[in-house]
């Protein structure tokens, strides 16, 4: 029987550009940046989340690109399928964007996730892993560095080096987590950034992923059997309300709990309705450090529910949801 003649190869290939870094890094905040500059160019959106509450999705701007999002599971693991189905599908939009973004949830190994472009016939004819721009926490990261093998990962990998809240330390701490960086990374190129605040030409166009630097510490890189184990005492809590909430009562009771479990929390975030208020409420921490804001105004077809994810160690579920559940804004209360 005759082979079956191979495809040509597209004289144009996707960049793709995966977006990595560990929890609360700013990997959002970064993608959010790609996609409200003025760049003329049009991407897809890749989301993935640790959690079966979607809250990055809806954390990501509202802009002309579509956003795809995987739940549940890490984007390395037990979703890898879907990212090579949606990219497939992507491939027979023509002329339709001109770049792809994969933001990995802040617990994936970024192997695995680069060796879907080569391990997968039509992707990789049809693709380019452009770069593994990996997002760090100045603050945090020597501690992520000594607890968590995906941080190590996510900084081996990388082609870029997004180190980023610069200003939550001092120089010389600063001059503590790059001496540190480039023991584990020599090739990458860092940046200092403060909320992510980077010259865009710095992460995307840079033709920058070098297979043959990978094949060097990851020998069987291309084999497609990369084990990765996540650290079983990290897990998320996920809760949602549809009741609307009162702002004093949520304010300080998530405030006693970061104050209280704050080192077992490694990320939280949500998205609060409150009472009487026609704006979306946005909360975000990394550990005890935290911010919150009125993002926009809820709109007429979305479902005004609050829904608030924990990422952490020794989380208590009953605890935290019957907390969360306190905060409920009673019948005519003022607020």
């Amino acid at each position: 029987m005759a082979s079956k003649p191979a495809l040509p190869e597209p004289r144009h290939k996707i960049p793709v550009t995966v977006l990595t870094g560990y929890l609360g890094a700013g990997k959002t905040t970064l993608l959010n940046r790609i996609l409200t500059e003025k760049h003329g160019k049009r991407y897809a959106v890749i989301v993935n989340e640790f959690g079966e509450i979607g809250i990055d999705n809806d954390l990501v701007v509202d802009a002309d690109e579509e956003v795809f999002e995987m739940n549940n599971g890490c984007i390395c693991c037990t979703v890898r399928g879907d990212l090579i189905r949606i990219i497939e599908g992507l491939m027979k939009r023509k002329g339709s964007f001109d770049g792809i973004l994969v933001e990995t949830t802040g617990l994936a190994d970024p192997a695995p996730v680069a060796q879907t472009f080569f391990v997968d016939d039509e992707v990789r004819r049809r693709t380019s892993l452009d770069a593994i721009v990996t997002v760090v926490d100045a603050k945090n990261l020597l501690a992520r560095l000594k607890d968590s093998d995906e941080a190590k990962e996510q900084v081996a990998f990388a082609d870029v080096i997004v180190l980023n809240k610069t200003d939550l330390v001092d120089a010389e701490e600063l001059a503590a987590v790059e001496r540190q960086i480039r023991s584990i990374n020599g090739w990458a190129m860092v940046h200092h950034a403060q909320r992510c605040e980077i010259a865009l030409d710095k992460v995307l166009d840079r033709h920058a992923f070098d297979l043959s630097r990978v094949l060097e510490f990851e020998p069987d890189f291309l084999d497609g059997g990369h084990e990765h184990d996540h650290d079983e005492d990290v897990t998320s809590v996920s809760l949602r309300l549809d009741e609307p909430l009162h702002p004093d009562r949520f304010l300080y009771w998530l405030q006693m709990v970061l104050a209280t479990q704050g080192q077992d929390m490694l990320r939280t975030k949500g998205i609060i309705s409150f009472k009487d208020d026609p704006d979306r409420f946005v909360f975000q921490a990394v550990h005890m450090l935290s911010e919150g804001l009125h993002q926009r105004s809820w709109r007429h077809d979305e479902r005004r529910e609050s829904r608030l994810v924990f990422i952490g160690r020794n989380l208590d579920r009953d605890l935290l949801e019957a907390g969360f559940r306190n905060c409920i804004a009673e019948a005519g209360e003022r607020v």
